[in-house]
């Protein structure tokens, strides 16, 4: 049977201990029984995790690795079982979250009864808008991000891939005209944001490469869920993501345009969080709960 994480809380100890026998006897195991663990290791790997001298056993810079990482995971095993062994019920505390508008209401919110259920005694603080927070500054424990990452030390959960339209009212379409290129865009009431990484650009794909379509009209909005409302009313076109417009374009109160003549649009979506591997429990309730959750909702 394959028991490797009770072979590296074994190398934790010898490395600890700095002694076969010293590990042996902490552990309660026979010295030749530690022994034949470490070297089964080292046989599986192929490298010398130890030193042995008369005097004391010392790790080699394999070792330091190994050790390192052991530590983590074995650190990471026990936090696992801490949480089961609590129980839903016990895990509390405040988890502040920050996300879009549309993927909020749309994506987030209907999950939060169930996640409440298994979660009682967490507090979800939350957060709608479509303007890119500082997690440092804001004390925000989670931020769902749409588009690419910039380069720094938050960790990412990917949760998938927001597919972008261009989109219209039947009623709009039926007094404006329907764009059949891209170059249409230009004579059209495009409806935008206002937002500083906002520009008054649509990027589409073409041959292969993105261009930015130079765009412009009546409405610029802080969110996109106000966009969708006045593309609904018939106001103009709206680029907004698949998921964002899925019900209007099955009821048809949107139709997609341009679907023939530009490529496939597309934005990662991601779970951004501080901490890395330790954070606290109660964010990593949150997560593990949403994440794939939110997964599936793209994924419809």
């Amino acid at each position: 049977m394959d028991n490797r994480a009770g072979e590296m809380q074994v190398f934790l100890r010898v490395v600890e201990a700095g002694s076969f026998s010293e590990a042996a006897r902490l552990m309660r195991m026979a010295p030749s029984t530690v022994s034949k663990l470490v070297a089964r290791i080292e046989a599986r790997m192929g490298v010398r995790l130890l030193e042995r001298s008369t005097r004391r056993l010392s790790p080699t810079a394999e070792g330091r690795i190994y050790y390192e990482r052991s530590l983590a995971l074995v650190g990471e095993l026990e936090e696992i079982e801490r949480e089961l062994s609590l129980g839903a019920a016990n895990a509390g505390g405040t988890v502040r979250v920050n996300a879009s508008v549309a993927l909020g209401t749309l994506g987030l919110e209907p999950l939060l009864p169930a996640f409440w259920r298994a979660y009682p005694n967490i507090v979800v603080d939350l957060s709608l808008s479509d303007e890119l927070v500082d997690l440092y500054l804001d004390r925000t424990d989670v931020a769902f991000r749409v588009g690419r990452l910039p380069d720094s030390g938050m960790t990412a959960r990917r949760i998938g891939l927001a597919h972008r339209k261009i989109v219209a009212a039947p009623a709009y379409l039926a007094r404006c005209g329907v764009p059949r290129s891209v170059d249409d865009l230009a004579r059209h009431n495009c409806l935008g944001f206002n937002f500083r990484r906002a520009a008054p650009v649509w990027p589409v794909k073409e041959g292969g490469r993105i261009v930015d379509r130079a765009v412009a009209g009546t409405l610029l909005a802080n969110n996109g869920e106000t966009v969708r409302r006045m593309a609904v009313a018939g106001l103009g076109l709206a680029r907004l993501g698949d998921y964002h417009a899925r019900d209007d374009l099955e009821a048809g109160r949107l139709v997609e345009v341009l679907a023939d003549v530009v490529e496939r649009d597309e934005e990662e979506i991601n779970a951004v969080h501080l901490g890395g591997a330790r954070m606290p429990q109660r964010v990593r309730a949150f997560l593990d709960f949403v994440v794939p959750r939110l997964r599936q909702f793209l994924e419809r």
